[in-house]
């Protein structure tokens, strides 16, 4: 029988009790220090987890080479946790009481991210997500950051793109469910959409892991929206665009964080054109750290690195700058140094952490063209445009 995730949460946090009794120092002893990852390396949205992964490990291999922080070498121990909540509480569970780590990296998925933060708040373990969007994550406890940007200031932006950049004034909606990541950037979007007198028309549901989205991709048509929001993972999105292409729907249809991946397009390179979403990295960035990342990241696996991988990346890089101001692995004052994280240049741009445990930084709004990711337009942490739009027509090089 499966255990439902807070059972799973329930029974974990009673084993941290029963092992904090009897678990020897860890984490920072002899020549290393020992920080746990918990990701999606298998599952539904396994390209997240490997891309954060290879991000993550990029950035330890450079610290590493050096010299390590504090002059010790950090050993980065990693947890698949399959895709699933519940495989994400035993793998934050393994990693605090067998691994004795000292911090933790992860998840990438909001849900996951809930799951898992709560093992480490008890555990009185930094945690750091690369990638959870979802407001609710870091309202787990003090001891819970992340590096990205939040599901209500995304929503946000994506609303006012809509509305101002694509010049929509009926949208529709399609959401999942069962994912607080895209109930949290359904719920921005509304609000924002409603604030500044266009119209929601029409809202539809699916659960993850549904293949056929024709019945509410109908309705939707009948409703005659200018843009159709579909703040779904990959997986999902890539079907939709398709059925809905299929179906004769003609307009944009736009999302968040969760389309990044290179699975997205692959084998409907066309349908995609005149979709957008919200990102934290553009490859076409002409920032020299953006370039330097890409050509290290492609030395080393062979492939153009996505969003997931610069998150990761900046996520060990911002661990390691705050294990070497806190001059030691205490959880309190490694916590601390975290929270006092103030315009790390990382790849994604110059991350300050806020009283939330939040990142304030930019957003960018990339254009698939062709199947390819193309920078649009880039917001400030404000929610003021930075750039101008720069729309791309499909078959340009």
């Amino acid at each position: 029988m499966k255990l439902t995730i807070l059972a799973c949460i329930v029974f974990a946090f009673s084993l941290t009790i029963f092992f904090s009794a009897c678990k020897k120092e860890g984490g920072a002893n002899g020549n290393e220090i020992v920080v746990g990852e918990y990701a999606s390396l298998t599952g539904n949205t396994a390209t997240f987890g490997k891309s954060s992964h290879n991000g993550t490990a990029l950035a330890i291999d450079e610290i590493n080479a050096a010299g390590g922080v504090l002059g010790k070498q950090i050993k980065l121990i990693s947890e698949d946790d399959q895709s699933k909540p519940e495989d994400a509480v035993n793998a934050v569970q393994k990693l605090i009481n067998r691994d004795h780590i000292v911090a933790l990296l992860g998840e990438v998925a909001s849900g996951r991210s809930r799951a898992g933060g709560p093992i480490a708040q008890a555990a009185k373990i930094p945690m750091i997500s690369p990638a959870s969007t979802d407001e609710e994550v870091t309202k787990i406890g003090d001891y819970i950051f992340r590096i990205c940007f939040i599901d209500p200031f995304q929503g946000e932006v994506l609303a006012n793109f809509a509305m101002k950049t694509l010049h929509a004034k009926r949208a529709a909606v399609l959401v999942d469910n069962k994912q607080p990541y895209s109930l949290g950037l359904e719920s921005s979007f509304n609000a924002t959409i409603r604030k500044n007198g266009a119209d929601i028309v029409n809202e539809q549901a699916y659960t993850s892991g549904d293949k056929d989205f024709r019945a509410a991709l109908t309705s939707i048509r009948a409703s005659n929206p200018d843009v159709i929001f579909v703040p779904g993972y990959y997986g999902e999105v890539s079907l939709i665009v398709r059925q809905a292409r299929e179906l004769g729907i003609t307009v944009p249809l736009i999302g968040g964080d969760g389309w990044d991946s290179p699975e997205l397009t692959k084998g409907a390179e066309a349908q995609f054109n005149n979709t957008f979403f919200s990102n934290h990295l553009s490859t076409e960035d002409p920032d020299p750290a953006v370039q330097n990342f890409i050509k290290k990241y492609k030395a080393k696996y062979n492939s153009e690195p996505d969003a997931m991988a610069a998150l990761g990346y900046d996520s060990g890089n911002i661990l390691a700058d705050a294990i070497k101001r806190a001059g030691s692995t205490d959880p309190q004052k490694l916590r601390d140094a975290i929270a006092a994280t103030k315009d790390f240049p990382g790849v994604t741009g110059s991350i300050t952490i806020d009283k939330d445990r939040n990142a304030s930084k930019p957003l960018t709004i990339l254009q698939i063209v062709d199947g390819k990711y193309h920078f649009a337009q880039r917001i400030s942490a404000k929610g003021d445009p930075m750039t101008e739009f720069k729309p791309m027509a499909a078959g340009t090089k």
